[in-house]
């Protein structure tokens, strides 16, 4: 009898291994961001759940270095964010989102953020949980990432971005067009 094909979105039982490998090994070097959360808990969820698991890979090859920071109580789900200490090497030189690519006439950059991430089966992260990120270390020293951005500012042709200078973490503004070498997105899960 034949074999049922794979849907795109899942991994080689190998793939599935060499993953859950390096997130356990992130995991245990990072018990902060975490805290009374077990790993094997953690682990279960994702075994159960193929999509999800193979949004993680994405998430990991595009240099986001996912990592559990929470746990919803009410849903069971834990909750993944990009901890990458600069926005992921895989993901810069976005413009905001499909109208701002398309907007430009010339020097388009290769995608958008946000057509990205939900090709990537996540979401941006929001303001208030790129703080809340910024709680576990020091990230984005040197880059910075667009985030979710509201939409009466982005109907005016701005999105918005966040980095961390001078031990401060800062939220700026620019022309969701715009596109940056150091400039990319963080994203989050929840499994």
């Amino acid at each position: 009898m034949p074999q049922p094909l794979k849907s795109k979105k899942e991994l080689s039982p190998e793939q599935r291994k060499e993953l859950l490998g390096a997130l356990k090994v992130r995991f245990e070097k990072n018990m902060n961001r975490h805290k009374g959360i077990e790993w094997a808990n953690t682990q279960a969820k994702l075994e159960a759940n193929a999509e999800k698991l193979w949004s993680i890979n994405e998430m990991e090859k595009t240099g986001g270095e996912p990592d559990v920071v929470g746990h919803d109580k009410k849903t069971g789900e834990y909750i993944f964010y990009d901890c990458s200490l600069e926005s992921p090497k895989g993901r810069r030189s976005f413009c905001y989102d499909r109208e701002a690519l398309e907007s430009r006439k010339e020097h388009k950059p290769a995608d958008n953020a946000t057509d990205m991430a939900a090709a990537m089966g996540i979401e941006l992260l929001t303001e208030e949980q790129y703080r809340e990120l910024q709680t576990f270390g020091n990230f984005d020293t040197k880059t910075s990432s667009w985030v979710k951005t509201p939409s009466v500012i982005r109907k005016l042709g701005g999105a918005l971005f966040c980095d961390r200078r001078y031990d401060t973490v800062f939220v700026y503004h620019n022309g969701a067009e715009s596109y940056y070498a150091a400039r990319g997105f963080r994203g989050s899960l929840k499994v």
